[in-house]
């Protein structure tokens, strides 16, 4: 019988239920959960209830944040699983590693160049391994784009637009919570885009060279909502009357998930789920566009806006031999608001070759089942199942998500200088 591979998960918030329910039902024969750790502690509790009470697994044991070396010490794991609010990324995978374990970060793996560059040292440094979670990867139609670039169909590809919206469901929540700091975060173009980044770098097998962009707050914040006429305005909306009837707010206390993850949680460290995307404070862009040049000469034109009517994509590939587009609708959804298994389903997908002197062409692609375009129950399985052969490496180590991330923050940089940004001067892959 193969031994179980041991697990602990740091940073129990939103996303690391993704995670641990896989451990506690699917993949309980090859992986075993020991503990959580995160600042606070009715968190920790609320993670523990939801093992016992929903996935009928045992309570493992909880730690705080500052007992992190103790919990390695004590539980002896294997690998750490990084869930943490994204600033703090770098703080538990280095360290993780500097005491012998291997690390799985969710995304973005840090939020800046010097953060990144201290992970590339760690994992020189230690030899241990990181994996960034980029599930969109695994989903089947975008398993397929890569096929169909990698087998020649539209020949060498040139220039890639992609447009990503974001509704003003799934894409104001990033401006309720602790991402519309971008300190916390480095803004939607590290936080979401680097899901995007990665897959362009994944279907056209290079990587960033320059990068050039624009990004404001034209549609969220205070100031815009005055603009408009607002007048009705709230610092919270859970108990605040203002917020009532405004279809941008969360109200925590009619959702028991959330309830018991974050408005019960209050007490211990004053952080609020459910703030006004139409508030003071808010530091990052709800309108992006990007242009990035390859080092194989490819051009992306990209776009990200954050307060549109429908949920997904459409990205267009450019060829020497034809076109390819694509047009996605996804499951519009808010952080553990619901089930894992809705965030970013498919509701509609759509793939068409147009060959050079050919009649264009609808491509087949199976369904995906689960979240993510059906990415999410893939990626587990590679994760904390059997793997099997992939022919297309869609496995991501560090390396994958530093490129990934060194996108969105040279597209940063250049919002801030109005300048271009040449990727290979924020960090080096291997120090002389």
């Amino acid at each position: 019988m193969t031994q179980k591979k041991k697990y602990v998960l740091v940073g129990t918030g939103g996303r690391a239920e993704f995670f641990y329910a896989a451990i506690a039902t699917d993949f309980r024969d090859t992986s075993e959960l020991l503990a959580f750790c995160d600042t606070n502690q009715t968190r920790l509790d609320h993670a523990n209830k939801r093992l016992t009470d929903k996935y009928d697994y045992h309570a493992v044991n909880t730690y705080k944040a500052e007992q992190f070396d103790e919990m390695i010490a004590k539980e002896k794991p294997d690998s750490v699983i990084v869930t943490s609010v994204d600033r703090t990324h770098h703080t538990y995978i280095i360290r993780a590693m500097e005491l012998g374990c291997d690390v799985i970060t969710e995304k973005p793996m840090t939020v800046d160049e010097k953060k990144c560059q201290e992970i590339i040292d760690a994992v020189e440094r230690t030899g241990k391994n990181v994996r960034v979670t980029f599930n969109y990867r695994y989903a089947p139609h975008h398993t397929k784009a890569r096929e169909l670039i990698e087998k020649g169909t539209i020949g060498k590809v040139n220039s890639v637009h992609f447009e990503w919206l974001l509704n003003t469901q799934h894409g104001a929540d990033y401006f309720r919570r602790w991402h519309r700091n971008k300190n916390n975060s480095g803004g939607l173009l590290v936080h979401k885009s680097t899901h995007h980044f990665d897959l362009v770098n994944f279907w056209i097998g290079s990587q960033p060279d320059t990068v050039f962009a624009f990004g404001d707050l034209l549609f969220y914040g205070k100031e815009n909502a005055e603009e408009r006429g607002e007048t009705k305005f709230y610092d919270r909306a859970t108990g605040h009357p203002n917020a009532t009837e405004d279809p941008f707010a969360l109200h925590m206390d009619s959702n028991e998930n959330l309830k018991a993850m974050y408005l019960d949680a209050e007490h211990e460290d004053g952080y609020r789920r459910d703030q006004s995307v139409f508030g003071d404070g808010i530091n990052i862009e709800d309108t992006m566009g990007v242009m990035v040049r390859y080092k194989n000469n490819a051009i992306l034109t990209y776009s990200l806006n954050a307060y549109l009517p429908w949920e997904g994509y459409r990205i267009a590939f450019n060829g020497t031999k034809g076109r390819i587009e694509m047009e996605i609708v996804e499951q519009s959804y808010v952080n553990s608001g619901g089930e894992k298994s809705q965030e970013g389903a498919l509701k509609g997908k759509r793939i068409i070759v147009y060959p050079m002197f050919g009649a264009p062409y609808n491509v087949e692609v199976e369904e995906g089942v689960g979240g993510h375009g059906g990415g999410d129950p893939v990626l587990l399985n590679d994760i904390f199942g059997t793997p099997v052969e992939d022919k297309f490496n869609r496995a991501a180590n560090h390396v994958d998500g530093a490129r990934s991330i060194l996108t969105g923050i040279a597209a940063n940089k250049s919002i801030q200088t109005g300048l271009a940004v040449k990727v290979d001067e924020l960090v080096k892959f291997r120090r002389d």
